[in-house]
């Protein structure tokens, strides 16, 4: 019996109901889809961007920052005979073997303890140059006056009494046993009435040398006193 035009109508608009409706629901989920994947790819490549860093750069690389008042320094004694010694003072590289100012010996760097500023950088060949040269220089420092020591190969074959003394007034301890390749960093300061708290020594010593013939390197950082009058 054929089917009447109201119930054939009412077929089709269900077909076509049913797909609108499955039209609708694919072309959802392909939007959601897509959606997805575009924020996906936001955050992905934006994302870490955006991300707060939570590394605080501070002066010559310390491990925290100095309060106010204070100046940041970080000295780095020679590795053996091959890699020089390095200082650095509120985040300015004083010496270095990058800057070609480093040699054989004792490297020192004078500082004006009140303005930070950077005075003269030397260093003294204590192999075979003149010790006299180095005990010139330590008496003309002025008071006020911070002194940073790296050594490098050799800082004690041509250390003397005199020289011992004058780094002992400057407030190191160890200068008095300082010899033969041995490793010393050290800050003082001119008018210091004690011992410095900045110093790391390191006999030379066969039986423990880290390198052949040499003891380890050694590294200092910290943060000293701005001097106020």
């Amino acid at each position: 019996m054929a089917a009447s035009p109201c119930s054939a109508g009412l077929l089709h608009l269900l077909v076509l109901i049913f797909g609108l409706v499955t039209t609708w629901v694919f072309v959802r989920r392909y939007i959601n889809f897509n959606m997805k994947t575009i924020l996906l790819g936001e955050w992905m490549w934006v994302s870490p961007k955006k991300e707060p860093s939570h590394s605080v750069k501070t002066k010559c690389g310390l491990s925290k920052s100095c309060p106010d008042n204070f100046f940041a320094f970080k000295i780095t004694s020679g590795a053996a005979n091959v890699v020089g010694p390095s200082v650095c003072f509120e985040g300015q590289m004083i010496m270095s073997p990058v800057k070609n100012n480093v040699g054989r010996g004792l490297n020192i760097a004078l500082v004006n303890g009140t303005t930070g500023k950077v005075m003269t950088q030397k260093y003294f060949d204590m192999y075979s140059g003149d010790a006299n040269l180095l005990v010139k220089f330590l008496k003309e420092i002025p008071e006020g006056t911070l002194v940073l020591v790296a050594s490098y190969d050799d800082p004690g074959t041509k250390m003397n009494d005199e020289i011992r003394k004058l780094f002992s007034n400057l407030g190191s301890t160890y200068a008095k046993q300082l010899g033969f390749r041995d490793s010393w960093v050290f800050l003082g300061a001119k008018d210091l009435n004690s011992k410095s708290p900045f110093e790391e020594f390191l006999k030379n010593n066969p039986d423990v040398n880290k390198y052949d013939g040499w003891p380890e390197l050694l590294e200092l950082e910290g943060c000293v006193p701005q001097k106020v009058y």
